[in-house]
This record gives structure tokens, sequence and C-alpha cells, in this order.
């Protein structure tokens, strides 16, 4: 008996392969493509673009159920709300100071390169740009009842962050105030996030397409000028990056924690090229908090700090 256990035991199950490298080279080949696409064919090329405009709208479509589950658990896995008024505190002020760090070290790299100088845009076009600045622009008032939905679901039916963060907050406290009884409601939400979470996933293989048609078009419709000034602004934009993490952040990580903020990075890796593959950081969330948590990060510091962040990471890439 003793000698056929080996034989009759079932085998241990194989792990999961991780498949996202394939995703990093099938961007960077797409986007080759996409350049080689808008050179010879630009008239096909400008035809492409609802193809990159699709991609968009699947990420900004996932934002908000994002968003709601992930600040949800993590207020309604918190005992006391003195606790979380204590770390969003911290957090928003740490985002304040950081954004504007950021801006400052952004002013001084776009002032440096001049990022568009090659680019001939018309008057029209100008003014375009300007009408939207001005129609997005809200006096503090307003701006502050924008943030309160119409109703309960308006907020993930007309993809407001704001909205859908204070929903968020409100639903994650309630939770918090009902205890025992809250429990399953809490249990139910993260099935929800597994699920938003595997929808990402899928939506995150349409990059590449996503990736083709909009370089296409962009090189379709201005051609080389446009990848130079593109060029450019990418560049100011990794310098500025470089920058502020390894040096400002790497700074503070050093002072307050004690991380080497290289073995930060390379713990991070995989994170950091999905990210860069995808141009969203929606489609890293799922394995960050996951990291987070393994580093030692609780859970409700995870999920109150880490997601407000997502969607202005985003917005601004």
């Amino acid at each position: 008996m003793a000698a056929s256990t080996p034989d009759t035991a079932p085998a241990a199950p194989r792990a999961k392969r991780d498949r996202t490298h394939y995703l990093y080279i099938a961007v960077i080949v797409a986007v080759a493509l996409g350049i080689a696409v808008g050179l010879i064919w630009p008239d096909a090329a400008v035809e492409l673009k609802p193809l990159g405009t699709g991609f968009v709208n699947l990420i900004k479509m996932m934002i908000s159920p994002i968003i709601f589950c992930t600040i949800v658990l993590g207020i309604g896995s918190v005992r006391k709300a003195a606790k979380v008024g204590a770390v969003g505190g911290i957090a928003l002020g740490y985002f304040l100071v950081m954004s504007l760090v950021a801006l400052a070290i952004g002013l001084v790299v776009g002032n440096v390169l001049h990022p568009g100088d090659g680019l001939h845009l018309t008057d029209a076009l100008k003014q375009t740009g300007h009408a939207q600045v001005s129609a997005d622009a809200l006096p503090p008032v307003d701006f502050v009842l924008s943030i309160i939905p119409v109703t309960f679901v308006s907020a993930f039916t007309e993809g407001q962050v704001l909205q859908t963060l204070l929903i968020a907050l409100l639903t994650g406290f309630a939770l918090q105030a009902m205890g025992s009884a809250g429990q399953p409601v809490l249990r139910g939400v993260e099935h929800i996030q597994r699920l938003v979470f595997r929808i990402l996933s899928m939506v995150m293989w349409a990059a590449p397409i996503g990736a083709f048609g909009a370089i296409a078009a962009v090189t379709g419709s201005a051609g080389l000028d446009a990848l130079k000034s593109l060029a450019v602004l990418m560049l100011g934009f990794y310098v500025t990056c470089f920058l502020f993490v390894f040096i400002v952040l790497g700074a503070l990580l050093r002072i307050v924690a004690g991380v080497n903020v290289l073995s930060l990075f390379k713990y991070l890796a995989r994170e950091f090229l999905l990210i860069l593959s995808t141009s969203s950081s929606e489609s890293a969330l799922p394995r960050l908090i996951a990291k987070m948590e393994h580093l030692g990060v609780s859970k409700p510091v995870v999920g109150i700090t880490v997601p407000p962040a997502t969607p202005s990471t985003s917005t601004a890439r």
C-alpha cells in the first residue's frame, strides 16, 4: 500500500503561466505597424482612429467599478472610522504636496524641451482647444455641487470619477457602521471586484489594436512632424518621471520607510511594463494591490490610497 501511494496520489496543480509579457511585445509591434501604415497609406490610416478611441473608452468603462469596489472593501474592513480619516488625511496631504512637486518638475522640463514647437496648428484648432478648456472649468461652488450625483447609480452610468468616489466613501462608512450585518454585502462586493478585475484583464488584450489605430491615425493625419513632436513630448514625460521617481520619491522612501527605490522598482517591474504597454494604470491595479498587501501594507491602507491615485495617473498619461 505504501509503495503504491505515489502512483495513485493526484498530481499537484500546475501554476498558471504569466502571459502578460506577450502583451508588451504585441503593443510594440502594433505601434511600429501603425507608424508604417500612417506613412504609407495616410488616408486609410486616419480612418483607423476609432480603434484607439474604442480602447480608451473600454478603459474608462472600468474606472468607476474598480474605484467603487476597492474603496468600499478598504473602508468597510476597518472597524474604526477614525483610522480611515487618519489614513485618508495623510494620503490627501501627500497627494497634494507630491502633485505640486511633480508639476514643478514638469514645468521646468517642458520649458527646456519646448514640446510641440514643430506642429503647425490652425486657428480653428486652437479655438476648439480653448473652448474645451473653458467649458470644463467650473467655479468652486459649482465644482463642489458637481461631485454630488443625481442618483446613486448615475455616478457609474455617467462615468464621473469624483461622484463614484463619493458614493464609495458613503457606502464604505455605512457598511462599517453596520458591523457584522454588513459582512454579507462586503463579501458580495469582493466577488464583484474579482469579476471587474477579470473583465479588465480581458480588455487589456485589446491594447495592441488600440495602439495600432491611435498611432496610425496620428501619423496619417500629421505625418513625421507629429512623430517628432510626440517623441519630444515622450522624452519630456520620461525625464520628468525619472527625476520625480528616483530623486524625490527615492529620497522620501529612504528617509521615511528605509526602502531602496531600485528594489521597489524591481519588485513592481512587471506592473510598470504593463502600464507602459497599455498606457493605463488601471491594467496593473489588481496585481499592484496584491503585491502591496504582500509587502505588509494593510488592506485598508491599500484600498483607501491606491484607487484614488489610479484614474488621475491615467488621465495625466
